[in-house]
């Protein structure tokens, strides 16, 4: 039996159905990220799970137990915010407390868990000061520690690093995932940062439009998309409009150029128009004679190189397509003069179909 189950989880507002068919199970101290666009639904379910909201039908149970008609106080689930909603006029530690507090614990005890969970986070010196003497990343730390204070069994994050820079998510980040570790509690993410999904999570559920798109590893996610709404949403991807040659053999034609895929074209018939997409990581440039592996080759002429600081990004353009790959940055790389030649080479299994 999984610690957290969702099963057949519905959630309309009126005649709108925000989560449809939402089934899910996780283990004791997995991390379960859910990503997607903004309406998706991934922040309906988490609060769902907290209880802030009722399901319109399904079951959500921990540890065995259904909870669904639990008030959020008796779950004994901690929740962070995208706001943080710190407590303006308590010091740190005092909203650090809170919960403890609410729960009937005394002072001592309380004092002691507070003290625990300052250091946990990094902050030990910080509990007399009041939230808005501290960072955004710290108001975020205190926030977590709170949520942790209760000793919740199951612990939900709402994007809860998007209100910050870049260099200061990265590395909350990175605490976030080693005190999750540390702790072993089992935990549920919202973003739409795919960067973060992927860099933090054991498993990814991706939704769109209310519904699962797919749920698997961080490496299944991004190599072996299972919809093209997958494909396009995670990653960086080069879309390019293809012909069917040959259904059988995989054959297709890119701007007259031969392009194959792993397998056979299900469905599809000759001259048929695909849209077809590329990791750009998965190509690499090659000579047009070069026989040392049997792979993909595309033929253009350099469009644009932009340096973007650990890599350098070429831009290739064809007759009515444009692919682009990346290469590692050093002093004594060579690039290529923009209305250069140049052809590139992927793999067949690189080959994603974006068409049902």
């Amino acid at each position: 039996m999984s610690f957290l189950e969702l099963e057949n989880i519905r959630k309309s507002f009126g005649t709108t159905a925000a989560v449809e068919l939402f089934n899910l199970q996780a283990e004791q101290g997995e991390f379960v990220s859910f990503l997607g666009p903004s309406g998706c639904g991934k922040t309906t379910t988490l609060r769902m799970i907290a209880g802030f909201e009722m399901p319109t039908s399904g079951e959500i149970r921990v540890a065995g137990q259904n909870i669904v008609n639990l008030p959020p106080n008796r779950r004994q689930i901690g929740m962070v915010f995208q706001s943080y909603a710190l407590f303006p006029n308590m010091t740190v530690a005092d909203n650090i407390g809170f919960g403890l507090r609410v729960a009937g614990k005394k002072g001592a005890d309380i004092q002691k868990r507070v003290d625990e969970m300052l250091r946990l986070v990094d902050l030990p010196k910080m509990g007399k000061r009041f939230p808005h003497q501290l960072s955004g990343g710290q108001q975020q730390r205190v926030a977590l520690a709170r949520a942790l204070a209760i000793e919740p069994r199951l612990l939900l994050l709402d994007e809860p690093l998007s209100a910050l820079d870049a260099k200061i998510r990265i590395s909350l980040r990175n605490e976030l995932r080693a005190i999750q570790r540390r702790l072993g509690i089992t935990t549920i993410y919202v973003t739409h940062d795919q960067e973060e999904a992927l860099s933090l999570s054991d498993r990814i559920v991706v939704m769109s439009a209310g519904r699962i798109e797919q749920i698997g590893r961080p490496f299944d996610i991004y190599n072996f998309p299972a919809t093209p709404f997958v494909a396009r949403f995670v990653g960086t991807l080069n879309v390019l409009q293809a012909k069917v040659v040959d259904r059988m053999s995989g054959q297709l034609e890119i701007d007259g150029q031969p392009v194959y895929t792993a397998k056979s074209l299900e469905g599809a018939k000759g001259g048929d128009k695909l849209s077809v997409a590329v990791r750009p990581e998965m190509v690499v440039a090659t000579t047009q004679d070069d026989a040392s592996s049997i792979q993909n080759r595309l033929r253009g002429t350099v469009e644009d190189v932009m340096f973007l600081g650990a890599v350098v990004r070429i831009r290739l353009a064809m007759a009515e397509n444009k692919i682009f790959f990346d290469t590692f940055n050093n002093p004594h790389l060579e690039t290529p003069r923009q209305g250069q030649t140049m052809t590139v080479r992927f793999p067949q299994e690189a080959v994603l179909l974006l068409d049902e």
